[in-house]
């Protein structure tokens, strides 16, 4: 399906996000995997019965050349990264509503969502790292503390949105759990930290230990496990590399 230049908002791997009306459509390309969209629609869907302010899903489609997509509410503002980019003086002020954000997220239930342990043995399991490692990456999984928190998955500052009123809207639920925050904590870490901003993720992580009052070295505990899982959909060697040097080191701060 061919879409206006002046419609997109976003291209990503494997999938194009445009505006249409007062929906925005995520459209996925004819490879990506029809079980994945119905998930992530239906991860969406239940983090909906939350009362957090995330886009609600319109309808799961079909297009006329066989792609799949995603209609749900657009939500008219900037993200928190634009606004970080646009107001670096302003930046711990940004980054202390993201941490409040992420952790009114794991205040939140969703007693259908995937579990997150589960998941992760799973990527554990698919990982390219050897069986001794894969071996003490499922022991310490399995001795990590069972929580049911809602965990986005891929909490970031692109992954929320401002409106022109102030109101933060959570989109991307792609990827969402239930389990244990700290995970979730160290997937953001991670992220940061991949994406060049080494300095934010070390700021990111004492400020969110200091306002849940987590020990950073519980959070640690959790880096090999989510680099590892992590790993599973890193095409980019560099960064395959780094994630691989996080799974068989403790130091992170």
């Amino acid at each position: 399906m061919t879409v206006q230049e002046d419609k997109i908002i976003a291209r990503r791997a494997n999938k194009i996000i445009y505006r249409e009306g007062d929906t925005v459509v995520k459209l996925f390309d004819a490879a990506y995997s029809k079980a994945s969209v119905l998930n992530e629609a239906l991860n969406q869907a239940r983090v909906e019965e939350t009362d957090l302010n995330i886009p609600k899903i319109h309808e799961v489609f079909k297009t006329a050349e066989g792609e799949w997509a995603i209609r749900s509410d657009y939500i008219e503002g900037k993200t928190l990264q634009q606004l970080m980019d646009e107001n670096p003086d302003k930046r711990d002020e940004y980054l202390k509503q993201l941490v409040e954000l992420q952790m009114l997220i794991h205040t939140k239930r969703a007693p259908l969502l995937t579990k997150l342990k589960d998941k992760m043995h799973r990527k554990i399991s698919d990982s390219k790292f050897e069986a001794t490692v894969r071996f003490e990456l499922h022991t310490r999984l399995e001795g990590m503390p069972k929580h049911k928190k809602v965990c986005h998955g891929d909490f970031n500052a692109s992954n929320v949105i401002i409106t022109p009123d102030g109101t933060p809207f959570i989109i991307d639920w792609a990827h969402a759990t239930q389990g244990n925050a700290s995970a979730d904590v160290a997937r953001t870490y991670l992220y940061l930290m991949l994406n060049g901003q080494e300095q934010l993720a070390k700021d990111y992580l004492k400020l969110f230990c200091k306002m849940s009052d987590t020990a950073i070295q519980y959070v640690q505990n959790w880096m090999p496990i989510v680099a590892a899982s992590q790993s599973v959909k890193e095409n980019n060697p560099e960064d395959f590399e780094l994630l691989s040097r996080w799974v068989n080191v403790v130091d992170y701060v």
